[in-house]
Formats: C-alpha cells, structure tokens, sequence
C-alpha cells in the first residue's frame, strides 16, 4: 500500500505558475503582487453531507474546487492558490487519480496553484483553503447595498437543487432534464470572469450556495437593507422545462442550494451596464427585486401585486 507521501507526489504534486515553493515542504512559499490584497475561504465537503459518497471522483475533484473558487468570484477576487485537506477512509489509487483529475481540470481552467495541503485516514472529507489577489480596497463585500439598489441573480439557480430531488427521487423529471439538473449539481461553473467584471459596478454580493432566500438575508444584515423580490422576474422556465411544476421549480430557485451562481445588488442607474456584462460573457443576468428601506424585511411580490413574507428559507448545517 502507497505511503501518504506517495499518495501526494503520485497524485497532487504538478508544476506551478506563480508559487515560489508549493508542494513538499513544511509550508508554501507565495509573494502577492504589489498593490494586491489577499482574498482567502475555507470550504468543507462531507460525504453524506454535501455529496452522496458514490458521486464520480473527477466531477468530484472540480466541484471540491469550483465551489472555493465561487466564493472568491463573490468578492470579485482572482483566484491564485489553493491547499487541500483531504481526509480518506482508504487509498483507493483508481479514485484518487480520477478525483485529482478533476481538481487539477478546474485548477489548470481558473489558473490556481495547488500550493499544499495534508492528508489523513477517516471519513471521506474534502476541505480546500483559496486565496485570491484584488486591487486593495475593490473587494465586492456584502455590506455595500443600499435602498434602491437592483438585485441580480446569474445565471440558472435552482438546478442544484431539482438534481439533488432526482437523485433523492424525491422528484420526477424527463430523462433530458434529470441530466442537465444532476450536471448542474455535480459540476458548477463558478463565477469567477463575472465576479472580476462586477468591480466597481456591484455594491453587495455573494454567491448562492445555501438558497437564494437565504443567502440574500446575509446581504440585507450586513447592509441594513430590507428587500422586495418579484416573483413575475424570477426565470422560472427552464427549470419548468425539466419537468418540475410550477411549485417545485419556485421552491427550488429560492430555496434550493449548491447553485454557485452570483445573487449581487447594483445601483439602478448601473442596468445598462450588467446588462452589456451579460452580452459580453454570455451569461443570463436576471434583475428579480430591489433593496428597500425596512432593515431585514424580505418581501415577495406575488403576481397579483400582493406583498408576502415567503415561507422557504435556505439551507442550515444545524437547523
């Protein structure tokens, strides 16, 4: 049986573009560039928890990553290096080559670094550290919203979450459907060409991955902001497409998470420019609601102009 050094040479150690010293040491050696401040997040996956333990390796090896680099797109960061923790209840050669694979996919796409990292036996576990650059004092936090401001959302969210039901069978979609759904859960795009795009033009931001509802309610905490969302612009169609009615799609777009899309606030008079962002990067950008004055008071606007508290809410590790 390989050594858990071994294991790291074999399977994590590949060429860097911009670390002086990365894997094979005590610690990495990294220089920012001037002028630059570091972004860095921690985020864990737990098999059972965040993922069923049988999903492919090497679509799980990019979404371990993918999902790290979305919350530095949501902070409007370039991504630069990332550590991974890798816990594993045995080495199985065959998984590792194929979760690596895809790790180093989704590195080698967004030009990260694996700089380092350790190894362990226990429940399989996956935590990865990135760290991004920004010009110092342009990060996009989620304090900056003000009354008025649009809200945005990129993107398709809701499909994460109507392939996560699929594969729960708590949901019943056409068999094109059921694939474009568990893709979208199994292997997300983040965000990251947006988020640099958004500099200067986002007041608050940050990404959907515990449910739009839920994580718009951080935005207006730490902006002190109230917000009214419409329910007649939310893009409700392709998730009906699947195969989901009506009920199931809202519910999956407001409360469904692991969608890693960008949900950010703008000024009003900054429309015609995230919609130009859109046309460049060929992402759909949909304006669904408006921050208010009332401090955390999240109203939906229903169809026939009622305003309702909605009765979903995100995802909670410990609710």
């Amino acid at each position: 049986m390989s050594s858990e050094f071994e294991l790291i040479h074999r399977h994590f150690t590949r060429p860097t573009a911009h670390t002086d010293l990365a894997v094979g040491d005590d610690a990495a050696l990294m220089r920012p560039r001037p002028g630059m401040q570091l972004a860095v997040s921690t985020d864990m996956l737990v098999a059972g928890t965040h993922f069923f333990a049988d999903t492919d390796p090497h679509d799980l090896g990019w979404k371990t990553l993918a999902v790290n680099l979305s919350d530095l797109a949501a902070m409007g960061a370039e991504p630069r290096w990332a550590f991974l923790g890798l816990t594993l209840p045995g080495a199985d050669e065959a998984w590792l080559a194929a979760f690596s694979a895809g790790l180093f996919a989704c590195a080698s796409h967004y030009g990260v670094d694996l700089a380092g990292g350790d190894t362990t036996r226990g429940p399989l576990t996956l935590s990865v550290t990135i760290l991004g650059e920004l010009p110092a004092g342009k990060a996009i936090t989620r304090a900056g919203g003000h009354t008025g401001d649009d809200i945005w959302v990129s993107g398709q969210p809701g499909l994460a979450a109507l392939g996560l039901a699929a594969l729960q069978n708590r949901i019943d979609l056409g068999p094109t459907g059921r694939e474009h759904c568990i893709r979208a859960l199994q292997h997300p795009t983040p965000r990251v060409e947006l988020g640099l795009a958004l500099r200067g033009v986002a007041s608050a931001m940050l990404d959907v991955s515990d449910g739009l509802l839920g994580d718009l309610g951080h935005i207006l905490e730490r902006s002190d902001c109230g917000a009214e969302i419409d329910i007649a612009l939310l893009p409700l169609a392709e998730l009906r497409a699947t195969g989901a009615d009506e009920a199931q799609a809202r519910r999956a777009l407001l409360a469904g998470g692991d969608d890693y899309e960008l949900l950010f606030c703008a000024p009003a008079e900054r429309r015609d420019t995230v919609l130009k962002i859109a046309h460049e990067q060929g992402i759909a950008l949909h304006r669904i609601g408006r921050l208010t004055g009332p401090p955390r008071q999240l109203m939906l606007r229903e169809t026939d102009g009622r305003l309702l508290s909605p009765m979903l809410s995100g995802y909670d590790h410990f609710a």
